[in-house]
Formats: C-alpha cells, structure tokens, sequence
C-alpha cells in the first residue's frame, strides 16, 4: 500500500495523507464487516453490513493523518462550536476525529472517498 499527502481542495495549506487500498484490500475490509442473519421475511440467510463498523475499518485503512486542519475550516465542514478555540489552530489528527468527519462532513467524505478510488493519485501520473 502506498499513501501520499494531497491538498484538500479549497482550504490553503491543508494536506490529508491518504492511502491507496486496493480492489481486493477493500472487499477483505468489507468482510470483516459483514454478518449473516436469519431473515424471517425470505426464511433465508442474508448478509448485513455493519455500516458504522465499515466506517471504522475504512477511516484506519485510508486516512493516515492531515496538516494545516484549521479550525475555521471545520466550521465550514461541520455544524459545531468551535466556541473559544482561536480559528487559525489547527485540529490534531486522530481516528476519532477522521471517524467523525467522514460520518458528519459530506464534502470531506466524498473528496476521500473518490480520491482513494483514483489510482493516478498515487501513481504520480496526473
């Protein structure tokens, strides 16, 4: 696996480390999360993905760190009260922090998400 730093775009200086996961690396990662149920309604079994235990897995596998995390821009991703913290610190990376981005910051979900499916991001063709 490889991970590369990349800019966020729209907020100067943020960087995100992300690394590449594989086809095969996600579809193991998607196991881990799947359980087999007994459905009443089909009297079969059905597999159920355990959304939030993906989510978990998948932030610890992609998101590997950021810097220049402001937060004034965190204000601008998320619905949250920054309160007393001066704009211009800087939001510490930890998984818990990642985790709820990815759960509550949709434009921050999307731009990881499609920028770790994106091969030439770690190829350093583009």
């Amino acid at each position: 696996s490889k991970t590369v730093k990349l800019d966020f775009p729209g907020y100067a200086g943020m960087t995100v480390d992300l690394c590449y996961l594989a086809r095969e690396e996600l579809v193991k990662l998607r196991k881990k999360c799947v359980t087999t149920k007994f459905s009443k309604k089909t009297r079969q079994p059905e597999e159920v993905l355990d959304e939030d235990k993906f989510l978990l897995e998948y932030c610890k596998s992609v998101i590997k760190g950021w810097s220049g995390f402001k937060y004034r821009y965190l204000e601008e991703l998320l619905l949250v009260d920054t309160g007393d913290l001066d704009p211009n610190d800087e939001l510490p990376f930890t998984q818990e922090n990642a985790e709820l981005l990815m759960k509550n910051a949709t434009s921050f979900d999307t731009w990881v998400t499609e920028t770790v499916g994106d091969l030439e991001n770690f190829t350093g063709r583009k």
